[in-house]
């Protein structure tokens, strides 16, 4: 592919064109959910940038004898949105030369990655709240958008064909980036802080 011009004014009228050509209004559900499946890379974009910035200031603590290359798996899941986000974006039925695509395969890769980082976590006895450092935070970030991505996925299938695999890939990457956040908290030695409820006073037997 060669974008030689960013601007097209092709757009100005509230449409856009799906790979195939066929047109169709800018907040179309399918447009929207491979609009989220864009906005989930930008956000994993960020995690990869404030990574390196934590390697190169060896602030990482000691290695895991089960830890992954946090870098490597990261830049493996920003291609593979773009390869999600292809397909979303291809009308339904058509099929294009060198189309990408997303398989069971790529499914277990992320079900081992889970596996992996689980192995250095202790069970969690109750819902943590998003946050810690500045990776781990935005990783619970990307999880969050990664559902919304899911549940939209969902909305598209009950309205178009959409390959199954598509949505069991966002599914099984919003479990592998909640991991990953729990994790990269425990290799920086961030704390993990425990949702307090607040319950609801109980009535005396009396009322």
């Amino acid at each position: 592919m060669r974008i030689s011009k960013v601007y097209t004014r092709t757009g100005d009228a509230g449409k856009t064109r799906l790979a195939g050509g066929q047109e169709i209004w800018k907040d179309a559900v399918r447009v929207e959910t491979y609009g989220t499946v864009d906005e989930l890379n930008s956000v994993i974009g960020l995690v990869r940038v404030f990574h390196s910035e934590s390697v190169q200031d060896r602030l990482q603590h000691p290695i895991s004898p089960h830890r992954i290359d946090l870098e490597q798996e990261l830049r493996w899941i920003q291609n593979k949105l773009f390869d999600v986000g292809s397909l979303l974006a291809t009308a339904p039925g058509v099929t294009l030369r060198n189309t990408p695509c997303v398989t069971h395969e790529h499914v277990e890769r992320l079900e081992r990655m889970i596996d992996t980082c689980q192995a250095d976590l202790a069970p969690l006895k109750e819902f943590i709240l998003p946050g810690g450092g500045k990776i781990s935070g935005f990783l619970h970030q990307a999880r969050a958008v990664c559902r919304r991505a899911e549940r939209l996925c969902v909305t598209l299938m009950r309205e178009e064909e959409v390959a199954p695999e598509i949505l069991k890939f966002l599914n099984r990457l919003s479990d592998a980036l909640f991991v990953l956040a729990r994790w990269v908290a425990k290799m920086h030695g961030e704390p993990e802080f425990l949702w307090e409820r607040d319950l609801a006073p109980r009535s005396s037997s009396g009322e």
